[in-house]
């Protein structure tokens, strides 16, 4: 290092003390003096100067003894101690060099003494013993544990920083300054077998910025991971899966049949494949014995204990499944076990066994994902059967069978129906089709011949798939279109009924306001509010000069009933341009044969002196026409409706049995319809007549 030792041995101090007194003398001050203790780093070059001696005029130096110059570590050069060579710390770390200063003229020769430190440099990088190292780990070491330490040396005795790198991360150092290397993680002898370490050793801190020279070292060390029988054994074939970080292995339960009341000869063949287990420590390989723990309690069965083969002792006599417990465990540690299920069906013995219904067929197919069509029949698909002459109930069907192509996978048989999975030139491909009871393993096979033929679509064509989704879309909307004509259909035909309803109120309409002073055929109508009506422009009203109306004497014909009469002519030409032509025409007949003096309006007028006539609700509620409805309700009566029938009060105490009706017109469309209520005047008459014509 770039630093004086610390460390002075006991020699250095004496020595330092002795030449301290003898050149204090004043002999010695006279003749030659120097620094008694000088510092030089190690890796000088040679001919560097060490120090430099004071000395009176005529005094020569030279070695005291030959130690300094046998060895040609220093020389002198005038009033110089001259390092002759390259000094190395780690070799030597101090010199004495003993000089004799000579003047005789002054006095006898004064000897001095140097003490020559050389100071430590970092110049010897860190070393490990080996360049490869091994180490051993049992799988089963807990996280921690220490399995290894590695150590560098440094010849400039220096601190050394260590570093360890992988590929994975099962392993990690104690500390930067300590090379122990522990677990990191759980080991697995069936994942990781050995692993490679790097370990790196740096003689200046790992983080260091200082820009001082830094050594550093390295040795590779491969571990090797060592099984433990820490696993079960496993039936096979199996999958493995990792949980919580352990390894298993699980595999399906195995299948078997047998024929009833036959015995099956020899081992029982299984699915998949034959009843083994292995041990799940590979690398240990124990020994595995077999058992049955239950399901053969009639002693139809026999296992092997050492190979796990399961033969029959006797026939079984009942149709059914028959479910065996199979349990495998090591054969040292017993602990170690595992278990399975044979599930084995007893069956009726076959017969027959598959049969085509065919022994060749041929075909056309133009695209994947399209169903291939009957080279005889373009128009029908392409059916592929095989028959099972055991099942007669069913006409041969035997719901067992699959279907499938030999040694091809661009081609797949879905319920008897061929169809292309990958996309080929056109050809004619030669195919092997197999039908397997998969019930009893038998089969048998049929020739099949395809013709792979590309449907080229034009630009802007459709294809078949095209067609199908525009057939599709289009009876949608057909279906749509079929459900709208339905409903307007009934809606006419329900407003058939409407529109006969309104001109039949139409009628009725028009002759309430005929004349003739009469009474209307088949009913009588009355209203006091136009009788003795001092308006002589109202219809049925009393002249000025007390001529009679409705009830007394000829009506009079005014001139100003004549808008009321154009309003309710305008309304029964619009009902009549919504009836059907018979029923207008009907409607236009009945006009003519009498003169119409109407006595209805829709307006509503406030002035004094005006009479109106209102209609009463009881319209008919499924009516679709717009109609306003005047509630039945006496104490909304108006004052002017008051004022308008102050005649008929006068002749109600004249006549107080009377009774006479009023027309009430709802304030609405003359055009829509109208619902028309007759009722007697007297608001608690309980003889009142009311005559109601609903819409």
């Amino acid at each position: 290092m770039d630093e004086m030792n610390p460390h002075f041995t006991v020699r250095t101090s004496l020595s330092f003390l002795i030449l301290t007194l003898l050149q204090t003398s004043g002999l010695a001050a006279d003749m030659c003096s120097a620094d008694s203790i000088v510092t030089i780093a190690e890796n000088n070059a040679p001919g560097a100067i060490v120090t430099n001696i004071t000395t009176e005029p005529g005094v020569t130096l030279e070695f005291s003894d030959a130690a300094s110059t046998h060895d040609n570590t220093f020389r002198l050069e005038g009033n110089q101690l001259i390092a002759a060579k390259a000094l190395d710390y780690e070799s030597k770390e101090e010199y004495s060099v003993r000089i004799t200063c000579s003047n005789p003229a002054i006095g006898p020769p004064l000897p001095i003494t140097i003490v020559v430190i050389v100071n430590n440099v970092n110049d010897n990088p860190p070393v490990f013993s080996k360049s490869l190292e091994e180490m051993i780990v049992n799988e089963m070491s807990p996280v921690g544990t220490t399995v290894g330490r590695f150590t560098a040396t440094d010849g400039d005795n220096d601190l050394l920083y260590y570093t360890l790198t992988s590929e994975l991360n099962d392993f990690k150092l104690k500390s930067p300054t300590n090379p122990d290397i522990l677990v990191n993680r759980l080991l697995d002898y069936d994942k990781v077998k050995k692993v490679q370490l790097v370990l790196y050793a740096q003689d200046t801190p790992l983080t260091s910025t200082k820009s001082t020279a830094s050594f550093t070292a390295s040795t590779t060390i491969m571990v090797t991971i060592v099984d433990v029988d820490n696993r079960p054994p496993w039936f096979q074939p199996c999958t493995k899966y990792e949980l919580g970080g352990a390894l298993v292995c699980l595999s399906s339960s195995y299948t078997g049949r047998v024929v009833l009341n036959e015995k099956e000869s020899g081992v029982l063949p299984l699915k998949p494949g034959p009843l083994y287990a292995i041990d799940g420590d590979s690398d240990i390989n124990g020994e595995i014995t077999y058992a049955f723990v239950s399901g053969n309690e009639d002693g139809l069965f026999e296992i092997n204990p050492d190979t796990g083969n399961i033969t029959m002792l006797k026939p079984a006599d009942v149709l059914g499944t028959i479910t065996l417990t199979v349990v495998a465990a090591q054969r040292i540690n017993t602990f170690q076990f595992t278990s399975t299920t044979v599930t084995i069906s007893v069956q009726v013995k076959s017969l027959h066994p598959p049969k085509f219904q065919s022994p060749q067929y041929e075909g056309i197919i133009t695209a994947v994902g399209t169903m291939a069509m009957d080279m005889t029949n373009k128009d029908k698909p392409l059916q592929i059967l095989a028959k099972d002459d055991d099942y007669i109930a069913t006409e041969g069907f035997n719901p067992h069978i699959s279907y499938s192509i030999e040694g091809r996978s661009d081609f797949i048989i879905l319920d008897g129906f061929l169809f292309m999975t990958e996309d080929l030139p056109e050809s004619t491909v030669p195919l092997k089709v197999v039908a397997t009871d998969t019930s009893n393993e038998e089969s048998s096979t049929a020739r099949l011949s395809v013709v792979v033929k590309t449907v080229v679509i034009s630009p802007g064509g459709y294809g078949v798939v095209d067609m199908a989704a525009l057939g599709a879309t289009l009876g949608v909307l057909l279906f749509v279109c079929l459900v709208v004509i339905g409903v307007l259909i009934h809606r006419m035909r329900k407003g058939k009924a409407d529109w006969r309803k309104m001109f039949e109120a139409s009628m009725f309409q028009s002759s309430l306001g005929k004349g003739a002073g009469g009474h209307k055929e088949g009913i009588q109508y009355t209203n006091e509010a136009f009788e003795n009506d001092e308006d002589g422009g109202s219809m049925g009203s009393s002249d000025p000069a007390g001529g009679g109306g409705m009830s007394g004497g000829e009506p009079r014909r005014v001139a100003a009933d004549m808008p009321l009469k154009e309003a309710t002519a305008k309304s029964s030409t619009s009902l009549h341009g919504l009836l059907p032509d018979d029923m207008s025409q009907a409607g236009s007949d009945a006009s003519d044969e009498k003169e119409v003096k109407p006595i209805l309006t829709k307006e509503r007028r406030m002035e004094e002196g005006y009479k109106a006539v209102w209609f009463k609700e009881d319209i008919d509620p499924n009516a679709k026409e717009e109609v306003v409805i005047i509630s039945d309700n006496r104490e909304e009566d108006s004052e002017e409706d008051e004022q308008s029938f102050s005649g008929r009060d006068e002749d109600d105490e004249d006549n107080p049995k009377r009774k006479t009706s009023k027309v009430v017109i709802a304030e609405a469309d003359l055009d829509s319809g109208l619902g028309v209520k007759i009722e007697d005047r007297g608001e608690d008459s309980d003889d009142d007549e009311v005559l109601n014509v609903d819409l």
